[in-house]
């Protein structure tokens, strides 16, 4: 009896950075906001570190609902994403050279997405992280918490659902 032999920690690292940097990288509005994420394992953390564009409101200073708002929904979409794609990023079924070209796969299309501003955003980086409460063939649910100095003190958190993409089978 002959076990398949597992691959190099390396190349699987370097295949799950490879389609996270791709995913994130794909989208205009990630790199407007500069929005990044922290992988641990399957777990995305998001963070959006300060820029004096995300400021709303000068004379507090506090950072703009809409950019609070567009970062939650971009933390969701993109943990929704690298739920799916995380089994195909595992089997090496992914080609990320493939999404390095810009052949993304299609992203999850929001239905709906509630943001709770719990108190102001300071003038600081800001970090997120989406739970998936349900994902379907057809429909998810995410939850988003954000935060900044402490991880226990959140500063909003969303609620979304989202329409998934439909595979070439359906």
């Amino acid at each position: 009896m002959s076990f398949k032999r597992p691959e190099p920690v390396q190349v699987v690292k370097q295949r799950r950075d490879g389609a996270l940097n791709a995913l994130v990288h794909g989208v205009p509005y990630v790199q407007f906001l500069g929005i990044e994420f922290d992988r641990r394992g399957d777990e995305l953390t998001a963070l959006m570190p300060f820029d004096e564009k995300l400021i709303g409101n000068p004379m507090l200073p506090a950072l703009h609902g809409g950019a609070i708002a567009g970062f939650l929904e971009t933390t969701a979409v993109i943990g929704l994403a690298w739920s799916v794609l995380w089994e195909d990023i595992e089997s090496g079924n992914i080609d990320t050279e493939e999404l390095a070209i810009g052949h993304l796969p299609r992203l999850p299309k929001t239905i709906d997405f509630n943001v709770d501003y719990l108190r102001s955003g300071l003038p600081r980086d800001a970090y997120a992280r989406a739970k998936v409460n349900r994902s379907g063939r057809r429909y998810a649910s995410v939850h988003v918490e954000a935060w900044q100095d402490q991880r226990g003190k959140l500063f909003a958190q969303a609620t979304g659902h989202f329409l998934m993409p439909v595979g070439e089978d359906d």
